[in-house]
């Protein structure tokens, strides 16, 4: 087992996975919840792993059919365009038996089977890929891998690299994926479109270019998901909103967004008197590590003794910030020597298995390089308060597991994380960059089986995490102490008990039992790179 060491880490992308159902992109299909496009489903039939004998074993190493692609790979360079789509095919079946983690359990199918073939490669290519995955399931019956995916390697090296994309700087909330729907608005990023339209936190979705938010047709859900996720900048969609009673058309234009991945830090008063320190954070990517790194030093300044983060809609991101961030918090005493998370691959590749530790330093990445090594600001806390939901994935789920690894009592406000235990490196072939989850990553306690979600509450297994089951409050601004969320943790830290009331109100409960037969699903997505834990050799 290896130790990622700070003075071996140069700047490539791997991504690892810790998960829910909030993965990456797919062919162009319908979505998974939190933002993972899932392709169309293949046309020949998908047998039981291990009871068909179509699937061959793979022809060779993957290397030997590496960078051979078929001349209707339009995603390809076009001197790589020499060879045909069973080439490519051939690559990723071998890929499969190298990579994946549950090699032994990749379905057998015919690799020539109509929905894997045709003049779209990539089409093709991503329904093979999907049918190579596991069949098996979570506890709860959940698809174990449901965040394999694949993405073109152009769009994720801009997505993952930049942290911009596309849209109005909106985080859109859905209590159902068919009607009724209640499709929201959860967040607006300042200086965006949707901002300097004047929407807000808690505007209601009544139509998108004339399609009612509840439309229960296949036709109306596409027109949906193009209004809401705007693959381009410069689309332009008529939007109706609901706020307090009143309609509010908009017409937005989408734009480059550049997110701000640390929106609000603040300093609180609990009701016992104590300071808190209040921290919004919204994504791992590049340009948070300074700005936590500022929010902690001006907590430690200002002499905070709890801390409530806020990661309801935090899907991810560079895994060495969640480490930093786990160190801050807990201080360097408590997590010197400790692994903040060790990453197991299959029994194939277990000489490869690595520990990622608890960072001390900054690196401040630039060029490829850390080039500002310093000891990090810490708060030296022994107990946190984390606020999630659905929305809170990967990245910020080893937040939490990392913590309690080193016995710091994490109090769960909100509801169930999405559940990813588990990780890939991005492969590039042909154009193409595949990510089938090679690696599941565990605490220094050995636990990582949360495929299913952090509980807030108490159970029967380590995933049921001490706290309080709070709606997210949209009626009310982020930062608000009178918002639930955040209400329930400051009345929790100064009185160790969750507010009378706290838990699913009898509409929720309603809305999501009256969902209609038949209609179409509408998934929220998410961007891959906001949706993974990304590694960053350093």
């Amino acid at each position: 087992m290896s130790i990622v060491s700070r003075s071996a880490w140069a700047l490539t992308l791997s991504l690892i996975l810790s998960l829910s159902g909030c993965g990456g992109g797919g062919g162009g299909g319908t979505p998974l919840v939190g933002g993972t496009p899932t392709p169309n489903p293949p046309t020949t039939p998908t047998p039981t792993p291990g009871t068909g004998s179509l699937t061959p074993d793979p022809a060779g190493p993957s290397s030997s059919f590496a960078q051979q692609c078929a001349a209707s790979n339009t995603l390809a360079a076009s001197n790589l365009r020499t060879s045909t789509l069973d080439s490519e095919k051939k690559w990723l079946r071998a890929y499969f038996d190298e990579a994946y983690l549950w090699r032994d359990e990749v379905p057998r199918i015919d690799p020539n089977g109509a929905g894997y073939s045709g003049s779209d490669a990539y089409a093709a290519l991503d329904n093979y890929f999907e049918a190579l995955k596991s069949t098996r399931t979570t506890d709860s019956g959940a698809k174990r891998d449901r965040f394999s995916f694949t993405y073109p390697t152009d769009k994720w090296k801009a997505m993952s690299e930049n942290a911009v994309e596309a849209g109005y700087g909106i985080e859109w909330s859905m209590a159902s994926p068919t009607p009724p729907r209640r499709l929201r608005i959860a967040f607006v990023e300042a200086g965006t479109p949707a901002a300097n339209a004047g929407l807000m936190r808690g505007d209601e979705l009544v139509s998108v270019d004339g399609t009612a938010a509840d439309t229960t047709t296949d036709a109306g859900v596409d027109v949906l998901n193009e209004g809401l996720y705007p693959s381009t900048t410069g689309a332009s969609h008529a939007f109706v909103f609901q706020r307090g009673g009143v309609q509010l058309s908009r017409s937005l234009a989408s734009a480059s967004i550049t997110k701000n991945p640390v929106p609000q830090a603040s300093v609180l008063t609990l009701p016992s008197g104590a300071r808190a320190g209040y921290l919004l954070f919204n994504d791992h990517n590049l340009p948070a590590e300074n700005l936590l790194i500022n929010a902690v030093s001006d907590f430690r300044t200002q002499g905070v003794t709890e801390l409530v983060l806020d990661l309801r809609y935090n899907g991810g991101g560079y895994l060495f910030i969640a480490s930093e961030l786990a160190t801050m918090i807990a201080g360097t005493t408590r997590t010197a020597g400790q692994p903040f998370e060790t990453l197991r691959y299959s029994a194939k590749r277990s000489a490869e298995n690595e520990v990622t530790p608890f960072f001390a330093e900054s690196c401040i990445a630039e060029g490829g390089r850390c080039t500002r090594v310093q000891p990090l600001p810490t708060l030296n806390l022994s107990r946190v308060y984390v606020l999630a939901q659905s929305g809170t994935c990967s990245a910020s789920e080893a937040v939490i597991n990392g913590l309690r690894g080193v016995n710091v009592d994490v109090v769960l406000i909100g509801g169930k994380t999405c559940g990813k235990p588990y990780g890939f490196t991005a492969k590039d072939n042909c154009g193409i960059s595949y990510f089938p989850i090679e690696f599941a990553g565990v605490n220094a306690k050995g636990f990582g089986d949360y495929s299913d979600g952090f509980v807030p509450g108490s159970g029967p297994t380590a995933r049921y995490v001490p706290g309080c089951t709070v709606e997210d409050d949209l009626g009310r601004p982020l930062g608000d102490t009178q918002e639930a969320m955040l209400a329930a943790a400051m009345t929790h830290a100064s009185t160790g008990q969750c507010p009378v009331g706290t838990g699913l109100s009898a509409s929720v409960r309603a809305q999501s039992s009256k969902a209609v037969e038949g209609a179409a699903a509408l998934h929220l997505q998410r961007n891959p790179a906001r949706s993974n834990r990304l590694l960053l050799p350093r």
